[in-house]
């Protein structure tokens, strides 16, 4: 599946432990990860300034992600009521990409539910579906996530 993980859940993936970090480990592992420049560069501007990380960091974290991931061009941005325009640029990349889920702590992001074919969640309802479309008596890395971080 092609997942797109929002800048609030890769960053919570990468500063916490708990069910962002989870789900980036999951999405890795058995699934698509569908980034764009738009995310990208959020991601390094938020790392940088929110968190102080110094630029090798950033880089290293940017490199990682375009690593075996599929790396979206920014297409047309969606006609969408939403009050943050950063967030239609990085659903564009998401459309572009082919993101089948899109997975985000936003609450007006969430509030969607759907973008066209993509489906909205937040990482607690993403983990739920990940946890439903296991074989039976397994779950996603084997355990219950490590908290209940990631806004969901």
């Amino acid at each position: 599946m092609r997942v797109f993980l929002d800048t609030n859940v890769l960053v919570s993936a990468t500063a916490t432990r708990g069910l962002c970090a989870d789900l980036f480990r999951e999405v890795l592992l058995l699934h698509h990860l569908v980034v764009c420049p738009a995310l990208l560069d959020e991601l390094a501007r938020v790392l940088t300034q929110k968190f102080g990380a110094s630029p090798e960091i950033v880089e290293d974290a940017l490199c990682l992600l375009q690593q075996d991931t599929i790396v979206a061009a920014t297409g047309a941005l969606p006609d969408l009521a939403l009050e943050d325009k950063d967030d239609l640029a990085i659903l564009a990349g998401a459309i572009a990409g082919g993101a089948e889920v899109f997975v985000t702590g936003d609450k007006a992001v969430q509030s969607l539910g759907c973008v066209g074919k993509m489906q909205v969640l937040s990482p607690r309802q993403f983990w739920e579906r990940l946890v439903r479309e296991q074989p039976a008596g397994e779950n996603p890395l084997g355990a219950e996530p490590q908290s209940r971080d990631g806004g969901g």
